[in-house]
């Protein structure tokens, strides 16, 4: 069986693209009712993790994050018994550290092609997510990889492996969202962020149960009636109260010192909506339409035009899953050498 396995291996080529996703806002950072923090995801588009991967006798990589990638690998080719390895090349890559959910998904994006490689008949993201113990707070982006759209999960309870999504809808195709970059900062994250969690106040149990009163009666809802205004509301004032409940830990509501007027400026431009995602430093303002949205990213381009380490994407929502092809190695080989030849 094994040596079938690695047979099968030799002979396939498997393309995981993994989209970044938002986190905008923790829910019940109280816990009283058993379960925690409870998180709001959007997948967009614009920004991906990409990877090729082959078999090789060992672990081979290239491209960023060499270190995280071979640490995931490893621990997916020994959970699972695999007498072999794997080629992988990083294509493109969510920034690190920038609260965009770049380890979650470099992580599912290595142990689902690895799963498809070898032909394993594991490809639940969850069950790999828990291998590779991602998911501790959140489970948003475990749920955009699955599904993409708009998620919430439903927290950590006692008994908990990764925090289950309890919704998911389709994210309305012609809402806009302008990212800001701070490429000078990152967010809090690994040993730091832990102790951070560990040591954080519990919140009120009255602003936890608006968090999810705005969540359950003003957010769902427009999503559904694609009503863009109460959307950006709802969102807005839950970030206000996340950002007040974190900035003693990140040193005020945002991460970069340019988020607070860049954002101000976007809501004088038309954005409906604005905030941070998780830790930053990446900020996120909401628009419903590509005119007004446009319109308002060339105006602060322009006012920040001098500033190198701020940079502006234009995106919209993601509500595909992850894509995984799986290929012929043979074919695509054949194929690349066209294109090669007709340069």
């Amino acid at each position: 069986m094994r040596d079938n396995r690695k047979l099968n291996a030799k002979l396939r080529y498997v393309n995981v693209k993994a989209p970044a996703r938002l986190h905008l806002g923790f829910l019940d950072m109280h816990g009283g009712l058993g379960r925690k923090f409870g998180s709001i995801g959007l997948a967009v588009k614009g920004v991906e993790t990409s990877i090729t991967a082959t078999y090789s006798d060992d672990i081979d990589i290239s491209g960023v994050f060499l270190k995280r990638a071979e640490t995931y690998a490893e621990q997916i080719l020994t959970h699972f018994g695999i007498d072999g390895g794997t080629k992988l090349s990083i294509n493109s890559s969510i920034p690190e550290h920038a609260g965009l959910g770049s380890g979650t998904q470099l992580s599912l994006a290595i142990a689902s092609a690895i799963s498809n490689l070898y032909q394993l008949n594991e490809n639940s993201p969850t069950h790999l997510a828990s291998i590779l113990h991602r998911g501790a707070r959140s489970g948003i982006g475990i749920g955009t990889f699955m599904q993409g759209g708009f998620v919430i999960d439903g927290g950590r309870g006692a008994k908990t492996d990764v925090p289950p999504v309890i919704t998911r809808l389709p994210f309305p195709e012609h809402w806009r969202i302008i990212l800001i970059f701070d490429n000078e900062l990152e967010g809090i994250n690994g040993t730091q962020e832990r102790a951070i969690f560990n040591t954080l106040p519990k919140m009120e149990k009255e602003i936890s149960g608006e968090l999810c009163r705005l969540a359950m009666m003003q957010v769902l809802p427009a999503v559904v009636e694609k009503d863009c205004d109460n959307f950006g509301k709802g969102i807005t004032e839950i970030q206000n109260s996340i950002g007040d409940y974190f900035s003693i830990a990140q040193g005020g509501s945002y991460t970069s010192p340019f988020l607070k007027p860049i954002l101000d400026k976007l809501t004088n431009e038309g954005a409906t909506g604005t905030g941070q995602s998780s830790w930053g430093p990446t900020g996120f303002a909401i628009f419903a339409n590509e005119t007004i949205a446009f319109q308002a990213l060339k105006k602060i381009r322009n006012k920040w035009k001098l500033e190198s380490r701020i940079k502006f994407v234009l995106c919209e929502a993601n509500n595909n899953k992850a894509e995984i092809f799986v290929s012929d190695k043979e074919s695509v080989e054949k194929n690349n050498k066209k294109k090669v030849e007709n340069i």
